[in-house]
């Protein structure tokens, strides 16, 4: 074999080997010493609605029970702030990340420079872009609910209810993230296969309650035949329900609306009989996460991808529900 097919065929080895590597070795991963307590670094994308304050509670609380020290961190609703707290834990030495990511890109490098400073790091209730971080090769595990099957479920409910006509508003999540990408995903999936079923206007809510108000006021002006929303969250469907009522409408009764979270005030929605149903998507993060870095930390095996298990209301149960919700 002469130089130059020498070098071709050494160039081609090394790319079938890179091909034929594993996308996920936990061998790869930082590892966590196994002692009686750790400090942890929790950056927290946002504190603008129950639901974030009720996981963030809830990790402030598992950390207090266990003796653990928590580095706490909020973005503020910034991407960029949040890369930056996530540097700043790695400078602090935390021993291990718990990152809600606010968008699935932007927070890439975040994840990648844990990694590089040896420090396991678990997404917990949002993802990142998989085609450029994967669990269990670049993050141990990514801790959360089935955001396709939540916009599934939400879809469902809505053709039962509307009989599988209805021209729908839909009220997206954050641009940019997992939960906002995949809700409307699912909810695509499913609708897709009613063609009464329409969706007449989609904009950006932000999750946050009084950009779903304004949201609906602008797109019910331009869009008065609407008889559905669909709203990625539960505090946009309250905001348009406000935006609603002052526009005349009767929501539960002229118009059907059904979201995601399953908070406390879209529960009492529910029994007022304005919100017609909402997916839950369970916030108290703490347990299970704690678990998951001293389970990590033992040895133990950690799937790369745990979801968590969430129910479903609606006027049949919103009222037993109540008390228990956040």
């Amino acid at each position: 074999m002469d130089g130059k097919r020498s070098g071709l065929f050494i160039a081609a080895a090394c790319l079938a080997a890179l091909v034929a590597a594993p996308m996920a070795r936990a061998d790869d991963l930082p590892k966590l010493k196994e002692k009686p307590t750790y400090k942890v670094g929790f950056a927290q994308t946002e504190s603008n609605n129950p639901w974030r304050l009720a996981q963030t509670q809830s990790m402030k609380d598992e950390a207090a029970k266990r003796g653990w020290q928590l580095v706490y961190t909020d973005a503020n609703s910034s991407a960029a702030k949040q890369v930056a707290d996530v540097d700043s834990m790695i400078a602090q030495h935390v021993d291990v990340i718990f990152l809600s990511p606010r968008e699935e890109k932007p927070l890439i490098p975040a994840v990648m420079k844990a990694k590089k400073a040896g420090i396991p790091l678990f997404l917990i209730d949002r993802g990142v872009d998989p085609t450029l971080a994967k669990a269990g090769r670049d993050y141990v595990s990514f801790i959360g609910s089935d955001f396709v099957e939540e916009g599934r479920r939400a879809a469902d409910w809505l053709v039962k209810k509307t009989g599988g006509t209805a021209k729908i508003i839909e009220l997206q999540g954050t641009s940019g993230s997992s939960p906002a990408n995949d809700r409307k995903k699912g909810f695509m999936e499913v609708i897709a296969k009613s063609p009464g079923m329409q969706i007449v206007a989609s904009q950006d809510g932000d999750f946050t309650r009084d950009k779903g108000r304004q949201v609906m006021e602008t797109l019910l002006q331009a869009h008065p035949e609407a008889t559905a929303v669909f709203a990625h969250n539960d505090e946009m469907a309250l905001g348009a329900i406000t935006a609603l009522e002052a526009a005349g409408r009767h929501p539960g009764k002229d118009i059907t609306l059904v979201s995601i979270d399953g908070e406390k005030d879209g529960l009492q929605a529910i029994i007022d009989g304005k919100l017609g149903a909402t997916v839950e998507c369970n916030p108290r993060f703490g347990p299970g996460a704690f678990e998951a870095a001293a389970d990590y930390a033992a040895g133990k095996k950690i799937e790369p991808i745990v979801v968590n298990k969430d129910h479903f209301y609606d006027s049949s149960n919103a009222a037993q529900s109540l008390a228990g919700s956040y």
